[in-house]
C-alpha cells in the first residue's frame, strides 16, 4: 500500500469496470477492448467532460461536487450504501499519520449481558474480531469465540467454509461490509497486515476486494450446516455498541416455532448443562 493511496479513482475505477454498456443503454458495436464502461462513457452519461472525469481517476481533482459525484453514482448504478462510501471518499477530510490501531474494549454492560441472552451472541470490532462471546457462540460455531477473525476464518479455514451453506455469497457480504467498516481508515497496521495476508492466501478475497463493493453491517438471514444440528436457518442482527468506534453486538436467533427455533434450544440445553457458563474474552 502507498502512502499516497487514490482511493476515490480507484473505487470509481473498479465500479465502472462492473457496469456492461447495455446495463448503461450504449449500443455494443463490435469487440471491446476493456470490461465495463469506457472513461469517456461514464463521462459523457455522467455530463461532464472526459479530462475531468479523468483527472477522477488518476487522483489529481478528489474533490469533486456532490452534483457530480451524484451524476456519477447514477451512472456507476450504485446504491446507496456505495453511493454514502463515494461521498466520503471525497469529502476532504485529512489523512491520518500511519498508526498502530488502539485497542478495541468491550464495555463492561456488554460483557455483562453477554452469558444473559437466550442466543448466541458475540462482540465484533471494526476489523471483524471477535472480542467477547457467550458459550451458545461457541456451540453454534469454535470461531465465534475470541481470537478468531471472521474474515480470517471466512477465507482461510476450511471448516468456515463447509459451516456456511452458501459461502460464495457470504464471502461477498463480508468482504463488502469490511470494506465500509474501515473507510479511508486504511493507513494503519492492522488493516495492512489483514488486507495484505488475505490477498496473498485467498484468490476469492483478492477478486472481491478488487471489486470494491460496500455494504453496511446489518442484519441477514443465513443458513448453516451444522455438524451436531444439521441444516440450520437463523436471523443474524449486528447492533452498534454506544460508546465504542465501530464495535457490534451480533445475534444469531430463529423464526419462532421452527425446527430451527427447536435445534437452537437443543444447542442451548446442550451448552447450560455444561460447568462453564458465561462469557469469554
Amino acid at each position: 500500500m502507498s502512502d499516497e493511496q487514490n482511493l476515490l479513482g480507484d473505487f470509481l475505477r473498479a465500479r465502472r469496470e462492473l457496469v456492461s454498456p447495455r446495463q448503461a443503454g450504449i449500443p455494443v458495436l463490435g469487440v471491446r477492448r476493456v470490461p465495463g464502461l469506457r472513461r469517456e462513457e461514464v463521462a459523457m452519461l455522467s455530463g461532464i467532460s472526459v479530462e475531468y472525469y479523468l483527472r477522477l481517476e488518476q487522483g489529481r481533482d478528489r474533490h469533486p461536487s456532490g452534483q457530480v459525484l451524484a451524476s456519477i453514482a447514477r451512472v456507476l448504478q450504485l446504491d446507496d450504501d456505495s453511493t454514502a462510501y463515494l461521498m466520503g471518499l471525497s469529502a476532504g477530510r485529512p489523512r491520518p499519520a500511519r498508526r498502530r490501531p488502539r485497542r478495541e474494549v468491550v464495555p463492561d454492560s456488554t460483557r455483562t449481558l453477554l452469558p444473559r441472552l437466550p442466543f448466541p451472541a458475540f462482540v465484533e470490532g471494526r476489523y471483524l474480531d471477535v472480542l467477547a462471546a457467550n458459550h451458545l457462540a461457541g456451540a453454534l460455531s469454535p470461531r465465534f469465540t475470541p481470537g478468531h477473525n471472521r474474515l480470517r476464518d471466512l477465507f482461510l479455514d476450511p471448516a468456515e467454509r463447509d459451516f456456511f451453506s452458501d459461502w460464495e455469497l457470504a464471502t461477498e457480504g463480508i468482504v463488502a461490509t469490511f470494506r465500509q467498516s474501515v473507510g479511508t481508515d486504511t493507513d494503519d497496521v492492522r488493516f495492512i497486515e489483514l488486507v495484505g495476508e488475505l490477498s496473498l492466501a485467498s484468490p476469492r478475497f483478492r477478486d472481491l476486494w478488487a471489486r470494491h463493493d460496500v455494504r453496511i453491517r446489518q442484519g441477514a438471514s443465513l443458513s448453516f450446516d451444522h455438524p451436531q444440528l444439521g441444516e440450520l436457518r437463523l436471523h443474524r442482527e449486528k447492533l452498534a455498541i454506544a460508546g465504542t468506534d465501530g464495535i457490534m453486538l451480533v445475534l444469531y436467533h430463529p423464526e419462532p416455532g421452527t425446527s430451527d427455533a427447536d435445534k437452537l434450544a437443543l444447542l442451548s440445553s446442550a451448552t447450560t448443562s455444561t460447568p462453564h457458563q458465561g462469557v469469554t474474552g
